[in-house]
């Protein structure tokens, strides 16, 4: 079965997009078979890894209206060995769209049912904010969240709301939701404002947060305008090493999880 996970966090320019993006390539060049997912309108994956997200015939706006069937709508780049689902601005019209559709929390949920099993991973790039395209996420979520922490100031604002959002969602539309970890992005060893965020965080979410910690680091900033993942556009970077480790280590607890039910099976 695929495993399914929402990188998500309404509060912008924490590093969300940028850790689907390399997360994605990463498990891709570690052999797994992985499908990218944009449900963000901005559309920054998809302009991430090359595309352009004014050229999109079809997209996930058009998966989620049920216009396009996930085969129509998934672009396989050979280059990255992985899939995406691209975005378009057109997207953020879904909402206004769907508003009367029955069922509309689990139009992508049930898109993706067509591939369970294709993939081993399935990672949903969410927009920044707590939205119908972000509860859609939420719902298909059905191994967790992965939620990006900028370590910054205020690091934790924001984050009692989103996991309250994930608790309703949780109670009401899926309930094998929960969160996966928390990754630490933006980090910066010069300043002790980093590492207290760190430690705060990590006592909020006591074995929660990933051991690896994205830096902060130029060439992850400038990967995407070359359309390319830091394993490609700088792989020998800080910051590819850190998503590198980050893979394995979701990988491990994937694994380990995984080895504990086949084992409590009668």
């Amino acid at each position: 079965m695929s495993k399914i996970y929402a990188i998500v966090n309404q509060k912008g320019g924490v590093g969300k997009t940028t850790t689907v993006i390399n997360l994605c390539a990463y498990l891709a060049g570690s052999g797994r078979r992985v499908l990218l997912v944009d449900m963000d309108p901005q559309a920054n994956a998809t302009s991430g890894l090359g595309y352009n997200k004014y050229e999109m015939d079809v997209s996930s706006y058009e998966l989620l209206l049920q216009e396009a069937t996930l085969d129509e709508a998934v672009i396989n780049n050979e280059d990255y060995r992985l899939d995406i689902m691209p975005s378009q601005p057109a997207l953020a019209g879904a909402e206004v769209e769907l508003v009367n559709a029955i069922g509309r929390e689990y139009r992508l949920r049930n898109a993706l049912a067509e591939a369970d099993g294709r993939y081993d991973y399935i990672l949903i790039d969410c927009p920044p904010s707590l939205s119908l395209l972000t509860i859609n996420a939420l719902t298909a979520a059905k191994d967790g969240v992965i939620i990006p922490v900028q370590c910054e100031y205020l690091a934790l604002e924001g984050l009692t709301q989103l996991t309250q959002t994930i608790d309703l969602v949780q109670k009401y539309l899926n309930p094998e939701l929960a969160i996966r970890g928390l990754v630490m992005t933006m980090y910066d060893a010069r300043t002790n404002l980093s590492r207290q965020v760190v430690e705060e965080v990590r006592r909020y979410f006591p074995g929660r947060v990933f051991r690896a910690i994205v830096p902060r680091n130029v060439r992850l900033s400038e990967a995407p305008s070359y359309g390319q993942p830091i394993n490609i556009y700088a792989p020998h970077s800080p910051g590819a090493l850190a998503y590198k480790v980050l893979a394995a280590e979701l990988l491990k607890g994937d694994l380990m999880a995984e080895t504990a039910v086949q084992g409590a099976t009668p």
